[in-house]
Formats: C-alpha cells, sequence, structure tokens
C-alpha cells in the first residue's frame, strides 16, 4: 500500500504563484505541501522583473528591507528603441507605491527568499525533487496527487490541489480542463553576454527590421533576448553560430566585440512563448492559478507579478474556508472571478501589441538594404514626446489592472 501524506492544501508547482501562495496560507495556520520536482530553482529562463505591486507585498509582509538587501538592479524607467531613435515608453517615478522601480532579480533569488521566509512556519513543507504524476479522485472530486519522490511512489490527500505546474501544466490536463489558445508570433532565444562597469545601466528594447533585442542588467552580464518569428528556430540554427552572433552584434553594437561569449549552442536556450488561458480555472477540489491558469506573453515582464497577484488573491479567499471545512466549488470560482478581469485585460493589451508592433517589426527583411526600419506606433511615439503619458503603461506595468493585497492573518500556531 502506497504511503499517504495528508495535509490541508497541496499545491503543485514551485515558482512564484505556488511559494506565495504556500506562504501565505501557512502564515495564516494552514498546513501546507508545495511539491517542487527539480532540485533547485536555477534554471536561466525564468524571468526576472519583479515590479513594484510585487515589492508592495515585500512591505505589507514586513520583508522590504531585507528583500532588497538581494543583488539586483533597479529600473526606474523603460525605453524602447525603434531604428536609430529611443522612445522613453514608462517613468516609475511617480507610481503610488513605495519602490517606484522594477527590480531585476534573478528568479531563483527571489523563490529562495519565498522559501526561506515560508519555512519558518511549522505548517509549510516544501518537498524538492518531487512530482505529482496524478489526481486522486473522490467521485467528482480532487481529493489529492499521486506523488514520486527518490523513495518511490506515494499519495497525498487535500481538500485543495493548487495547480502551479506553469504553462504547461500537467494537472490541468489531467483534470480535462481545456485551454483557449490566445496565439504568439515569436518565440524568444535566451542567453548570456558579460557586461562592463561602464555599460548603460537600465534595460533596452531595441527594435530592428526583422529582429528585436532586449537587455536586462543582471551585474555583471547582460540577460539577452533575441525575438524570432514563431517556428523559426530551425532557420536560425541553420544560418550557423557566427551568422546569429553578426546578427547580435548588428542589434546591439554595443555587444558586438563580446558574442564569442556564446561558446555553442547549447548557450542559447528557446524560451516558445504561449499566451493562453483557461475558461475554467477549477473542479471541485482543484484550482489553477497563475501561467497554469493563463500563460503571458513576456512583453512587459508582467508574468511573475500576475502569477503573485493570483497568490495573495486566492490566499485571502481561500484560507477561512480551509481553516473552517467550508471549502467547495463556488469558492474556488470566487478566486477566477477576482483575477480574471486583470488577466483578460493584460492579455489583450499583450496581444495588440504583439500583432501591432512584434508581428510587423519581424516581417520587415533584415538583410536589404532599402528596408524600412520600424517606427514607433503612434501611442509609444506619444510617450516619448509627452512625459505625463508614460505615467500610463508605467501603472499598467508596474501595478497591474487590479493589485491585490495582503488580507491573510499572521497567526501560525492557530
Amino acid at each position: 500500500m502506497a504511503k499517504v501524506v495528508n495535509t490541508g492544501c497541496c499545491i503543485v508547482g514551485g515558482g512564484p504563484a505556488g511559494l506565495m501562495l504556500g506562504f501565505l496560507l501557512a502564515r495564516a495556520g494552514i498546513d501546507v505541501v508545495v511539491l517542487e520536482k527539480h532540485a533547485d530553482f536555477l534554471r536561466d529562463f525564468r524571468g526576472d522583473t519583479v515590479h513594484p505591486s510585487t515589492l508592495e507585498l515585500m512591505h505589507e509582509l514586513g520583508l522590504l528591507d531585507e528583500f532588497l538587501t538581494l543583488p539586483h538592479a533597479k529600473a526606474r524607467t523603460i525605453a524602447a528603441q525603434f531604428g536609430s531613435f529611443e522612445v522613453p515608453v514608462a517613468d516609475f517615478n511617480y507610481l503610488p507605491t513605495r519602490c517606484k522601480f522594477i527590480a531585476f532579480m534573478p528568479q531563483w533569488d527571489f523563490l529562495n527568499f519565498l522559501a526561506r521566509h515560508a519555512a519558518r512556519f511549522p505548517r509549510f513543507r516544501l518537498r524538492m525533487r518531487t512530482q505529482a504524476t496524478g489526481l486522486l479522485t473522490d467521485g467528482a472530486a480532487i481529493a489529492g496527487v499521486h506523488a514520486q519522490d527518490a523513495d518511490g511512489a506515494f499519495e497525498i490527500h487535500a481538500p485543495l490541489v493548487v495547480a502551479c505546474d506553469g504553462r504547461g501544466s500537467a494537472l490541468r490536463d489531467a483534470a480535462g480542463l481545456s485551454v483557449h489558445d490566445l496565439g504568439a508570433p515569436m518565440d524568444v532565444l535566451w542567453f548570456r553576454i558579460p557586461r562592463q562597469a561602464n555599460d548603460a545601466a537600465q534595460p533596452l528594447g531595441r527594435f530592428l527590421a526583422g529582429r528585436i533585442f532586449i537587455l536586462i542588467n543582471r551585474g555583471d552580464y547582460w540577460q539577452c533576448a533575441f525575438v524570432i518569428a514563431k517556428g523559426s528556430i530551425d532557420a536560425v540554427r541553420a544560418r550557423g553560430l557566427d551568422a546569429f552572433r553578426r546578427e547580435i552584434g548588428d542589434g546591439a553594437p554595443l555587444l558586438r566585440e563580446r558574442t564569442g561569449a556564446i561558446r555553442d549552442w547549447d548557450d542559447v536556450k528557446l524560451l516558445t512563448v504561449r499566451v493562453d488561458r483557461l475558461p475554467t480555472w477549477h473542479r471541485p477540489g482543484l484550482l489553477c492559478i497563475g501561467d497554469a491558469a493563463h500563460a503571458m506573453s513576456p512583453i512587459g515582464g508582467v508574468g511573475i507579478n500576475l502569477a503573485v497577484q493570483d497568490a495573495v488573491a486566492a490566499a485571502n479567499i481561500l484560507w477561512q474556508p480551509l481553516r473552517t471545512g467550508t471549502l467547495d466549488e463556488a469558492v474556488l470560482r470566487r478566486v477566477q472571478q477576482r483575477r480574471e478581469f486583470a488577466v483578460r485585460v493584460t492579455q489583450r493589451i499583450q496581444i495588440m501589441l504583439q500583432n501591432r508592433v512584434i508581428a510587423r517589426t519581424l516581417a520587415l527583411e533584415p538583410a536589404r538594404r532599402d528596408t524600412p526600419q520600424p517606427r514607433a506606433p503612434l501611442p509609444i511615439w506619444l510617450f516619448g514626446r509627452v512625459a505625463f503619458l508614460r505615467r500610463v503603461p508605467a501603472r499598467l506595468i508596474g501595478m497591474g489592472v487590479r493589485p491585490e493585497h495582503i488580507a491573510t492573518p499572521d497567526q501560525p500556531s492557530a
């Protein structure tokens, strides 16, 4: 007979949504098990942007000062370069938050920070190298998960399973939840180039004919994103690594003499971009949040922060029904109703930018000298001309459509 672990809530996935939700529920006195299939959080393709909305939550938890001792770079403004023209797009200095900047921080540092503080609560258990392999059912309801670790298979019984296992969520597939694919015209190649002390500090997106580059300051190196047309990775590789290095140098002259840091294709990671969402985020006993409920485009770097906002809203709604044993599907529906509007609005903006800016830029032919360089769309051009307007994208990116606030109690011994 398989070993059985009992808990009040089983969270599958140790990303931003899973760890924040586990932390808040354990802090409110709910017994929580979080499953993370990897041995650590060191995966370079994860996003780096910790937005003012998330930093505000760190303040509400009394953790902001300690959090900001972790290595990070601050971005108080965002600019985009179209051809040879640089356009200021967002200015975070006027946000009604304590931190008026985006913190660029490796996500593994963020996750380790959350895990370390969650571990202070006796009702929090994080099981690394442990994978959920299927769902347990009790009639029509989900009653837990089948799990696997180094010691073998076992079961976790829980009145609630929360799927935080990312855009390729195995649990939502196992639950038969349908996914609405909204489409994305691009994929992203992710790599690092050494950074020098006299390099610019602020992140920059550069739009050239057929190419888009994003540079993120990680202290001693640039985390670089090279945006390519959806499904074109084989063509990029067929042109060869030297041609790829030349394209990087042409698109980001600052890096031209440093592209030798890309030794082979193993140094270049492919991030397959998906934008989708579940029409229904739940079944009895199961809730999906974060990327498992809505995969976001990398535009604006909002994915981490939406996942964290989902977790805060879920904890605010779930902790009392979990404690009193009154959880039902109507409670889970309230989580979706709370968060779905913000997701839909954000994805609509992302899709508009994908179609009107990114797809059109990537469709231009870079090899022809007579190809015109992309121009900034009118709204972005206006942001560059009218400083006051830069507060609009700053608020949408930095705070989101519906920022959440901590409403769970701090009573772990209850």
